[in-house]
């Protein structure tokens, strides 16, 4: 999404993997604003199953879930490291290092 001239420039994310709860849309208006942008379909899925939704819970999943659809179809550096993943470019890590890593942090 492109700023209008009376709002300011998106900022850069802070990390490339991890969407902080600063990032992104901030409320429905702008995350519906961004989904029809991205994938009118989506927007649509996504109304549905908010509308569907149980308070709490269940709508916070449904509102994270898409705000990480808008992340991983908008920002370059997640792209492009999907797809060095999936051509094989970027090697792939096993899962147990990833345990290993929570693990690590855990004990902290």
């Amino acid at each position: 999404m492109s700023a209008l001239p009376h709002e300011p420039a998106p900022a850069a994310y802070a990390n490339p993997y991890r969407l902080e709860a600063h990032e992104g849309p901030q409320t429905l208006a702008e995350l519906r604003a961004a989904l029809a942008v991205i994938d009118p379909t989506a927007l649509v899925a996504f109304n549905a199953r908010l509308e569907s939704a149980k308070f709490g819970a269940d709508q916070a999943a449904v509102i994270t879930e898409y705000r990480h659809l808008i992340v991983l179809r908008t920002r370059p550096e997640v792209t492009a490291a999907i797809e060095d993943a999936l051509s094989g470019t970027e090697p792939t890590r096993p899962v147990s290092e990833l345990w290993a890593r929570l693990d690590e942090q855990g004990a902290a």
